[in-house]
C-alpha cells in the first residue's frame, strides 16, 4: 500500500509540472511577440530623439511638421513656419523626416 501511495505523490509533482507547462510556454510566447519588439522601438525610438541635430525635420505627436532649431536637455526650439519658432517636449516627437519625406 505504502508503494502506491508514493507512486500517486509523484505522480501530482509531474501534474503540477505538466499544468504550469502551458503557461511558462504562453508566457514566453507572450514576451517574444509583444514586450521584447516594443522594448526594442522603445529603445530605437530614444535613440533617434537623443541625436535630433539642427535642421533635422520631425513631426510631433500633434501632427505639427517642424525644423529643429536647437536641443536642449529635455525639450527641443524648432520652427514651424517662417517667422514662429515653438518650444517642444522631446516626448512630443513623433518621428524624423528623412529628407525624401521633408
Amino acid at each position: 500500500m505504502n508503494f502506491l501511495y508514493a507512486a500517486g505523490t509523484n505522480g501530482a509533482h509531474g501534474g503540477l509540472l505538466a499544468s504550469l507547462l502551458p503557461l511558462i510556454i504562453l508566457f514566453v510566447i507572450f514576451y517574444l511577440l509583444v514586450i521584447l519588439p516594443q522594448q526594442r522601438q522603445a529603445k530605437k525610438h530614444k535613440a533617434m530623439i537623443e541625436g535630433l541635430q539642427k535642421g533635422d525635420k520631425i513631426v510631433t505627436t500633434g501632427g505639427i511638421y517642424a525644423e529643429v532649431i536647437r536641443s536642449e536637455p529635455d525639450a527641443i526650439v524648432a520652427r514651424i513656419s517662417k517667422n514662429t519658432e515653438v518650444r517642444i517636449d522631446k516626448a512630443a516627437v513623433a518621428r524624423k523626416l528623412n529628407d525624401e519625406e521633408a
